[in-house]
């Protein structure tokens, strides 16, 4: 028996960071809705941040999905994401302040676990204790993230579908919350009030209901009758709980194959995978990372980076440390997501450099790797092997034409794709979303 359809099924986008986060995904996202119909978020949670800029405004998101910026598009958070009920509102009511449509276009799954008060208390505690020890700081952004995942795992989390039963809310609550102020005591630090916690999470349940939804299906559905549907990442591939630099990852997978299972749909649905990578890296907290050049030192090229990248934490505000590209580590990183093709961003910001470095390898205990290792005490203990490739003093700030870019920056683009063996699709030479050359449309290609 033929099923029928009302439309030809629609073609599908994952994009992804392919370093250690804050590679511009929100903004080229943002760029690619022009194309699609809906934007899903299938990990992470509010520790995440994406800067938009358009027509000059810039508009910082955290949870709702980058297509909001885009009339009509709907917006989907799946279940693989950890959500805050409190931080998730005051986004919705900045959006609405500026006077963008949210409510009726944006659509959360009944099964993403809850961050509550007590899991940022937790994360917070904890980091103090690290600090306090020898092993230093993992670097959370203290949001509750990782305890709220603990608890998805452990099979004690609550659930958004929980806040349409008070009743079962409060009750499973109560054992959570003893559960996790027993280690705040352990910890040294003070409980959390779980009336306080209980009566805030029920009060926010009132607006959040009409946004809850079988988001899986929904996105199914619009597939099928025909939508272009883009699955946006948040963090990096680098800092992913599985293939990160671990321990200094995040808590939930970043990674394309994660777009299906943090989705709730078939993997047969992901089409395309574009990989987002700065023309150079950078990293926010702990971490090994064998391309980083000192950024206090005033008139050299982290100091550059740094500054004329406006490199700071969309979250935290914290400085990120900057670096040469690192091509072994986004090799790896394209292996690991089955990358399509990549989006370079940030090209402008290398613009007037003398002469750019590419880190092609290491050498570690003798020998000569041309991928980033699995460990990280192994990656720290890697000395980076460079190739000096000239620098351009035009400016590639706001082109949208290959052939207007200088010809050493198309020979630094060359390069990079020769060695990471994937195609340059797209490149972003400034923060607003017409700053962009197109060279294979992802949704077309």
């Amino acid at each position: 028996m033929q099923i029928p359809h009302r439309a030809g099924p629609g073609r599908n986008v994952v994009v992804v960071g392919t370093q250690w986060g804050d590679e511009g995904k929100g903004k080229v996202v943002d760029w690619l809705t022009d194309h699609a119909q809906g934007v899903v978020r299938f990990q992470g949670g509010h520790n995440a941040g994406h800067t938009l800029v358009i027509g000059g405004r810039k508009t910082a998101l955290q949870l709702v999905p980058s297509g909001v910026m885009r009339a009509g598009v709907n917006c989907w958070i799946g279940n693989g994401v950890v959500v805050d009920p409190s931080h998730l509102l005051g986004e919705i009511e900045r959006l609405e302040a500026l006077g963008i449509d949210v409510r009726s276009r944006l659509f959360v799954s009944e099964s993403c676990p809850l961050i509550l008060p007590l899991h940022v208390e937790v994360d917070r505690a904890r980091e103090a204790r690290r600090e306090r020890s020898a092993g230093g700081k993992i670097g959370t952004t203290g949001k509750g993230i990782g305890p709220a995942y603990e608890d998805k795992v452990a099979r004690r989390a609550l659930r958004m579908q929980d806040l349409k039963h008070p009743e079962r809310f409060a009750a499973r609550l109560h054992e959570l919350t003893e559960h996790h102020n027993a280690e705040l005591a352990r910890l040294g630090a003070a409980p959390v009030d779980e009336a306080v916690v209980r009566d805030a999470a029920l009060r926010a349940a009132e607006q959040l209901r009409p946004l809850m939804a079988d988001v899986g299906y929904r996105i199914y559905s619009a597939h099928r009758d025909g939508a272009n549907l883009l699955f946006e990442g948040a963090q990096g591939t680098l800092l992913d709980i599985d293939h990160g630099t671990y321990p200094f990852v995040t808590s939930s997978n970043c990674v394309a194959g994660n777009a299906a299972a943090g989705s709730g749909v078939g993997p047969s649905l992901l089409h395309y995978v574009l990989g987002i990578a700065k023309a150079y890296t950078t990293r926010v907290g702990s971490g090994p990372f064998p391309t980083e050049l000192p950024i206090d030192v005033e008139g050299s090229v982290g100091r550059h980076l740094s500054e004329v990248g406006q490199e700071r934490g969309t979250v935290t505000g914290r400085l990120r440390r900057c670096g040469w590209l690192d091509a072994a580590a986004l090799k790896r990183a394209i292996v690991i997501n089955g990358v399509s093709g990549l989006c370079i961003t940030k090209l402008d910001v290398l613009d007037g450099l003398a002469e750019i470095k590419i880190g092609v390898g290491y050498e570690l205990d003798g020998r000569r790797l041309d991928i980033l290792p699995l460990d990280a005490d192994e990656i720290s203990a890697c000395k980076p092997v460079f190739e000096t490739l000239p620098g351009w003093t035009q400016s590639t700030a706001g082109l949208t034409n290959w052939e207007q870019l200088p010809a050493d920056a198309r020979r630094y683009l060359e390069r990079v794709q020769e060695l990471v063996e994937a195609p340059i699709d797209m490149v972003s030479t400034g923060p607003d979303r017409v700053h962009t050359i197109l060279l294979r449309h992802p949704f077309r290609a």
